[in-house]
């Protein structure tokens, strides 16, 4: 993990010297409305680890929820509640619902991934509780109703219709674009809600069909088969009118909320929600259906389907379908009128994964969070301070920089520079710390939920990062800044251990023509194409779209697993800096130094942990490829990332640990043969390398490039090649 960065006994020592202070800022508040509602921690006794799903148990005052370890649990609705391990399956789980009988047969219906990759590898079974015990059952009891391919969207919703048939969705079983081209068939499970009735049994079957499913009487279509043409449906739920209302997760541009329809086709992989995906593939047999609505990647990166607000109080919320985004941690309500859906109200704007919904017996809609593994709840927001100035909505107004003409900074600034910067489409950057005042950094201090730590910074801290490319390639007087971009932390009421005490906002401010201030972007950010001179480029101009990011673009990377700030940590930090008077200093020893620490470092810098500069070729090929992709990829690709997949690509975790070596892809082969995320000695086989050679579907990262970083894909692919 670390580089060898030599300090001399000058180099590694600070100055004495002290550091002006920052007392200009004019950074408060929010640009944005004020948003009418946030969640308060509705169960405050129970906290469950990556729970995926939650339904209330009928006839009873009892909701059952799962883990996706595999354990199912039961707890009472009431604010003291206390969890009751039902049954472990010692499987991955992704849904369960209880029988409409449930306190008479004991039956529950669990969908669960046997074996990834298998076609027969995600199931839908019944298991049956004890008479003597209604909340216990044993894995032993397992009948397999249903099984389909486990390949990444497996769908695994599960409920009952008020017509008490058993629904549940499955999942195109790809990683992207449907490589198994299941999206428009019916003659299979895939890419569809199903629908069976679970009281009576045909043949050899422990189900019958519905006389009443679409295509009973349709030849070679799979009878199960309720409606299809769906990516990846992430929760569905019934109103109180019989209505099927579904999130399905989109792919590169959209996400949809359906009102789905027997029969209904809801065109995925030909159409993502009403925009034309592969528009060439065959069609299914039916018309396509458009969504109900549709949110852009630019405010919604993965829908979580939720539940409508059937209690009277609030008024504001009572008939509405709130749902809400797992990447972004948004939420949204939106109500039909004369059949026609309002535009989306977004209630609240939140750090938490929101990976379900739930809803309670007064029709209160809940909402659960995957990493903490709390359940939350929607409350009215304080009203805002009338006497909070206005956000400023030029750079110069933050009160961040002497002149923006000259870029700058205020004397307290403490510019910075990291070991392994995050690759940016070619852009340079000038990085720097405002910190309130005398205000301290808790070194170290943020340890939830996983290693390595994290800083701890002081309310009303500013991270700035300034990106700026060439015009003319290999020409740096060529340079003009295009964005600076802003991390605002809010210090939240709450444990400090948790990340509910931790808020930060972004912001963008883009440069204008002149070069002399750069105004504030709105939230849904921008792209901009640059014509970039280029003598290797044919006609010696090349386009280059520039990505400005919307305001939920940034929680998608800075995250809590990630503590936020990705740049500002020791790994990053632990490395010399000149700081314009030509004697380049360790920037923790020169931080400590100026006291910007509360307390004095508990080693000194060269015994603590550095990234490797993948730049610098006097270091080890294992050091600079896992310092590139610890910068590149970890904050998604890490426990409670976001990453959605089981490997981790943090440079202080063994290699062999990391989940990549000979690893079968668990989201698609993109038509690799044999493919592996890494093929030791086989780059040509290893994933890893092939997507971050792609522009378009499957590019990682998915976000915030969009030119393939050539130097880093040849680093990663020498660095696979000599391994044994």
């Amino acid at each position: 993990m670390t580089g060898d960065q030599s300090l001399t006994a000058e180099q590694g020592s600070s100055t004495k010297s002290s550091r002006a202070l920052w007392t200009t800022s004019r950074i408060h508040g929010t640009p944005d409305p004020p948003l009418p509602y946030q969640l308060v921690n509705a169960f405050p006794e129970l906290k469950f680890d990556e729970p995926l799903a939650i339904s209330l148990i009928p006839g009873t005052n009892r909701f059952l929820l799962c883990e996706r370890n595999g354990k199912l649990f039961t707890f009472a609705d009431a604010p003291d509640a206390k969890p009751k391990l039902l049954m472990d399956l010692e499987r991955t789980i992704y849904g369960a619902a209880a029988h409409p009988d449930f306190v008479n047969n004991g039956r529950l219906f669990v969908v669960s991934i046997v074996k990834e990759g298998a076609e027969d590898g995600t199931r839908l079974s019944r298991f049956e509780t004890s008479a003597d015990d209604r909340f216990h059952a044993k894995p032993q009891s397992e009948v397999v109703l249903l099984s389909w391919l486990a390949g990444g969207h497996n769908g695994g919703c599960v409920r009952f219709g008020p017509d008490g048939l058993l629904y549940v969705s499955t999942g195109d079983g790809s990683g992207w674009a449907d490589w198994h081209l299941t999206g428009q068939r019916i003659d299979d499970f895939l890419a569809s809600i199903l629908r069976i009735d679970v009281d009576r049994s045909a043949g050899d079957k422990p189900y019958a069909i519905p006389p009443e499913n679409p295509f009973i009487n349709t030849p070679n279509a799979c009878p199960e088969v309720y409606s299809y043409g769906h990516r990846n449906v992430w929760k569905f739920s019934f109103d109180s009118e019989g209505r099927l209302w579904a999130g399905d997760v989109g792919q590169d541009l959209w996400e949809m909320i359906e009102l789905v329809q027997p029969g209904g086709n809801y065109g995925w992989s030909i159409k993502e929600g009403t925009h034309d995906f592969k528009p060439d593939r065959q069609p299914g047999p039916t018309p396509m259906l458009p969504p109900l609505l549709e949110h852009p990647h630019s405010e919604s990166r993965s829908i979580t389907g939720g539940y409508i607000w059937e209690a009277a109080e609030p008024a504001d919320l009572h008939g509405c379908y709130i749902y809400g985004d797992y990447d972004t941690g948004k939420i949204w309500s939106v109500r039909l009128v004369d059949g026609q859906p309002t535009k989306p109200r977004q209630l609240a704007d939140t750090q938490f994964r929101i990976v379900a919904f739930a809803q309670n017996s007064r029709g209160e809609v809940l909402v659960v969070d995957h990493v903490s593994g709390t359940l939350q709840r929607l409350v009215p927001a304080p009203l805002p301070d009338e006497d909070e100035p206005t956000f400023p909505q030029l750079l110069s107004e933050t009160g961040l920089f002497v002149s923006t003409t000259d870029h700058t900074p205020q004397p307290g600034l403490i510019p910075y520079s990291v070991n392994a910067p995050l690759w940016s489409d070619g852009a340079s950057k000038e990085r720097f710390i405002a910190r309130p005042g005398d205000s301290q950094i808790l070194f170290d201090d943020v340890t939830y939920p996983a290693p390595p730590p994290g800083w701890r910074f002081p309310d009303g801290t500013v991270l700035v990062k300034t990106f700026s490319l060439e015009m003319e390639t290999g020409n740096p007087l060529s340079t003009r800044r295009l964005e600076t971009r802003l991390l605002h932390f809010k210090s939240m009421p709450g444990d400090r251990e948790r990340y509910g005490a931790q808020f930060w906002r972004g912001y963008t401010y883009v440069w204008n023509d002149a070069q002399t201030d750069a105004v504030l972007l709105d939230a849904q950010g921008a792209d901009r194409v640059l014509n970039i001179q280029d003598k290797n480029a044919l006609g010696g101009v090349r386009q280059q779209t520039w990505h400005f990011p919307s305001r939920a673009e940034c929680t998608l990377c800075h995250t809590m697993a990630a503590k936020y700030a990705l740049g500002v940590n020791t790994l990053q930090m632990n490395r010399l800096h000149d700081y314009g008077d030509g004697q380049p200093r360790n920037q923790l020893a020169q931080l400590e130094e100026w006291g910007v620490f509360a307390k004095p470092l508990p080693k000194s810098p060269e015994a603590l942990p550095r990234l490797a500069d993948y730049q610098d070729h006097t270091q080890s090929i294992n050091d600079r490829a896992r310092s590139y992709l610890h910068a590149n990829c970890s904050h998604c690709h890490r426990l409670w990332g976001g990453g959605l997949t089981d490997f981790q690509l943090l440079a202080d975790l063994p290699l062999s640990k990391a989940g990549l070596i000979d690893a079968t892809p668990e989201r698609g082969h993109y038509g690799i043969k044999d493919a592996r995320l890494i093929a030791p000695g086989h780059p040509d086989r290893s994933l890893l390398t092939h997507r971050m050679s792609l522009l378009k579907i499957g590019r990682m990262p998915h976000i915030g490039s969009s030119v393939i970083d050539e130097e880093g894909v040849e680093l990663l692919r020498e660095w696979i090649q000599q391994m044994k």
